[in-house]
């Protein structure tokens, strides 16, 4: 739990900073900030844990205040007329600083800027004491959620024979307690095709067309897409529910519920992947180019020296973690919003530059992010349809079953 000395030291900062010239929605910006903050700092799964506990708490502190939809964690009694404004930036503020304590010398200006910029008052103050008890909970909840396993995978190996040892990624994270889901089982998909089958030297041979390094077969379009979505984490997820809220102009509580639900819909979806990962432990593109002689397929041929766009991640490839995360927080936006169109969403990405694309159906979202990992050499197409399909599932579960409104008796 964050000491009381931290919050004491938010707080006092936050009536001397200088006001900023501007700020949008506090939802939205407390999000822009804890992405920035997550990304340099940490593996994409557990960003994307980072991001549901600071919106599920901002959440929980409007919703106190405007209860209009039963709580993620708990509702804690609020004065209707305290800052609800104030209440969500202290809220993430204070989460991100006892999630992240590296991250504290840069959370207490931000703080600051957004509190000052509130005038001082029983609103205020209130608010700020709400936010700090919503955050304290919500950090108490996740303190044990087996987030914080190091990384125990054990190599394929026999005594005495080498085989390379990277640092896995996520290796422990099936064992990280989901935030709606009842287990990170609970969608774990069927195993994939057999290396026998058509289907895989079919795979098989597209990927390894049109996702080498070099492939000439590739479009410059899918090229460029390939190398844009090597992106991950939060950072290829939030910006486009973020700029959805926007447009859509909603209201502070609906756009804290929409940021939640979508949020705990990545996260969960990263929880779930990472099971079913290194539940079966399939062989990425590499892997299985280079060895084409021994899948007793005779429509597989090897490369030796073949090799993706870029390198390839450090967890098994079955299913898309892309497509997955992607695919749960377009399912959960589709289904809160009740149609795939969207006003016009836009991004960029560092690892493309000059590139922007844009997007009116969330759907051709989900559908380009999951298209590039099979130009970028990294998963089979039937991985990426797997991995659709499940991301779709987890976010019509989440929507389904959490912060509904508070006519409707809560089903968690």
């Amino acid at each position: 739990m964050l000491s009381a000395n931290l919050r004491k030291a938010l707080v006092a900062v936050a009536f001397t900073a200088p006001a900023p010239s501007a700020f949008a929605d506090v939802i939205t910006d407390w999000n822009e900030n804890t992405v920035t903050l997550v990304t340099p700092r940490m593996a994409p799964a557990a960003g994307q844990r980072v991001v549901a506990i600071v919106q599920t708490a901002m959440f929980d502190a409007v919703n106190s205040i405007e209860r209009r939809y039963q709580p993620y964690l708990l509702q804690l009694p609020a004065a209707p007329t305290a800052s609800k404004e104030a209440a969500a930036a202290t809220a993430a503020g204070t989460v991100l600083a006892g999630l992240i304590p590296d991250a504290v010398a840069r959370v207490k200006p931000l703080m600051a800027s957004y509190l000052a910029s509130i005038p001082n008052g029983e609103a205020k103050s209130k608010g700020i004491e709400l936010g700090q008890m919503i955050a304290a909970k919500h950090i108490e909840a996740r303190l044990h959620d087996g987030s914080g396993a190091p990384d125990s995978y054990r190599y394929k190996t026999k005594p005495g024979v080498y085989v390379p040892t990277p640092n896995m990624t996520s290796s422990t994270w099936a064992n990280v307690k989901p935030f709606a889901l009842t287990s990170a089982s609970q969608f774990r998909p069927q195993p994939p095709v057999s290396l026998a089958s058509e289907e895989w030297a079919t795979d098989y041979n597209e990927i390894k067309d049109f996702g080498g390094k070099t492939s000439t077969r590739r479009s410059e379009r899918q090229t460029e897409d390939g190398r844009f979505w090597l992106i991950t984490g939060p950072q290829s997820t939030e910006p486009v529910v973020r700029q959805i809220v926007l447009a859509k102009q909603m209201s502070l509580i609906d756009t804290a519920r929409f940021m939640a639900v979508t949020a705990v819909a990545g996260a969960d979806a990263a929880i779930a992947v990472f099971d079913a990962k290194y539940h079966y432990e399939f062989w990425r593109p590499i892997t299985a180019i280079r060895n084409g002689d021994e899948d007793d397929n005779p429509a597989t041929e090897r490369d030796a020296a073949w090799q993706p766009i870029d390198n390839t991640p450090m967890h098994p490839e079955y299913p898309c973690a892309h497509c997955i995360i992607s695919g749960a927080v377009a399912s959960a936006i589709e289904a809160q919003l009740g149609t795939a169109d969207i006003p016009e969403v836009s991004m960029t990405s560092p690892t493309a530059p000059g590139a922007t694309h844009r997007w009116t159906n969330i759907r051709d979202y989900n559908n380009e992010v999951s298209q590039a990992r099979i130009w970028a050499g990294f998963h089979y197409r039937f991985s990426t349809r797997v991995g659709q399909d499940m991301g779709r599932k987890i976010g019509e579960y989440v929507v389904k079953n959490l912060m509904q409104p508070a006519s409707v008796a809560d089903v968690r």
